[in-house]
């Protein structure tokens, strides 16, 4: 049976992200959008250059996730992207774009732990250089409405079973 929620995986680079989404996606038979992939070439390419992104940078990003929530909401089907969705203004443009609720999980780890992880990564456009401006940046969101903060000191499995707990409570 397929969960007809829309559900954004969110935190820093190197929190998971991917990983969990992909799990909670096959936990709950909905579909899974990698939020990276839709970043328009100039984002990645800063990016890979180490510059960080700008809200103006962002905003194109967050409109195209926006409307493939609200597209999968709208077909009935269940969705989870992977999202950085660092700014609470980033979470109530994408929460207005989706077109209904929208949970958030909010993978929260400490800076060691996700510097070890980054460095870890093969093949990411993201460098280890931007993890300290994407914690600057980051608004922590425990406490809003609609969100799950899950610990990503665990191994994936016990972290998607973490956030499949908070989202059912």
């Amino acid at each position: 049976m397929t969960d007809a929620r829309a559900i954004v995986v969110m935190g820093v680079s190197g929190c998971g992200k991917t990983s969990v989404a992909e799990g909670l996606a096959a936990s709950l038979g909905a579909a899974f959008i990698e939020g990276d992939s839709l970043h328009p070439a100039a984002n990645v390419e800063k990016m890979s250059r180490g510059i960080p992104l700008t809200d103006e940078d962002r905003w194109p990003w967050l409109d195209m996730i926006g409307r493939a929530l609200a597209d999968a909401r709208a077909a009935g089907n269940g969705v989870v992207v992977s999202c950085s969705a660092l700014r609470k203004v980033y979470r109530e443009r994408l929460r207005s774009a989706a077109g209904g609720t929208l949970s958030f999980v909010f993978l929260k780890g400490s800076r060691d732990l996700l510097m070890t992880r980054m460095a870890a990564r093969e093949g990411h456009f993201m460098p280890v250089s931007l993890l300290d401006s994407q914690l600057a940046t980051l608004e922590d969101p425990s406490g809003e409405p609609g969100v799950v903060t899950v610990d990503i000191d665990a191994p994936v499995e016990a972290i998607v079973a973490a956030a499949l707990r908070g989202l059912a409570s």
